[in-house]
């Protein structure tokens, strides 16, 4: 399950702190890519329980949030370790490349 809508006020504790990994989901609620994603993530964010958090970030309540980040274009998922960004999909993508993308950052 998706932990948390975060912005910039817990983003710090949420995302940048967190002991394991966390991808975060730049959406907006009036993307159609964004809302075909999210049944995908939640998928994922079940399938990741314990190795990784889920959270998601609404790029229009949180816009200095995500220029911080480079956010362009929505869906943009970015997945943190150590506090740092290690992995950046953007646009919609099928669950077997979400995956593929978050086993490679488990595994380093």
């Amino acid at each position: 399950m998706i932990q948390a809508i975060v912005g910039e006020d817990n983003f710090r504790k949420t995302v940048l702190e967190a002991k394991s990994p966390v991808m975060v989901d730049f959406w907006a609620q009036w993307c159609g890519p964004c809302l075909a994603t999210a049944p995908v993530l939640e998928e994922l964010a079940n399938e990741y329980a314990g190795k990784m958090d889920f959270v998601k970030v609404d790029v229009d309540a949180n816009g200095p949030l995500a220029a911080k980040y480079g956010i362009a274009s929505i869906p943009t998922m970015l997945v943190f370790k150590g506090g740092e960004p290690v992995q950046q999909i953007t646009g919609y993508k099928p669950k077997k490349e979400l995956q593929k993308a978050l086993d490679e950052v488990l595994q380093k």
